[in-house]
């Protein structure tokens, strides 16, 4: 009996795409970062490993964010926190980029653990 290897469907990496979309849309629309969060938790487990890793930094990116909009506001009175809003916001564009630039050359992300990109 042979072993065969998994064959990446153009759906596995598709939904990975779909969910680092949805989080930009988010700066518009925050409900889509709520369905791109759930999306990543349902697809991690049944991934392959390289995949696995986006998803790990996909659901860290919405939980890092969700802290980072809730100090935003936080100190928003004090006029400060419109500048860790701003931060996110750049934040965010830069780490979903980033796991598309890795996502299209099937690759890993390189550090699905890090705060920053």
């Amino acid at each position: 009996m042979t072993q065969s290897t998994p064959t990446l469907s153009a759906n596995d990496a598709g939904t990975a795409k779909i969910v680092y979309i949805l989080y930009m849309v988010g700066l518009v629309m925050g409900i889509t970062g709520i369905v791109g969060v759930v999306l990543a938790y349902v697809n991690k487990d049944n991934a392959p490993e390289w995949l696995k890793s986006h998803y790990q930094f996909q659901i860290r990116t919405f939980w890092i964010g969700a802290l980072y909009i809730f100090v935003g506001c936080l100190f928003a009175l004090l006029l400060v926190g419109y500048l860790v809003l701003l931060f996110w916001v750049v934040w965010l564009i830069v780490r979903c980029i980033k796991g598309l630039q890795a996502l299209d050359s099937q690759q890993p992300h390189p550090n699905p653990k890090s705060w920053m990109f």
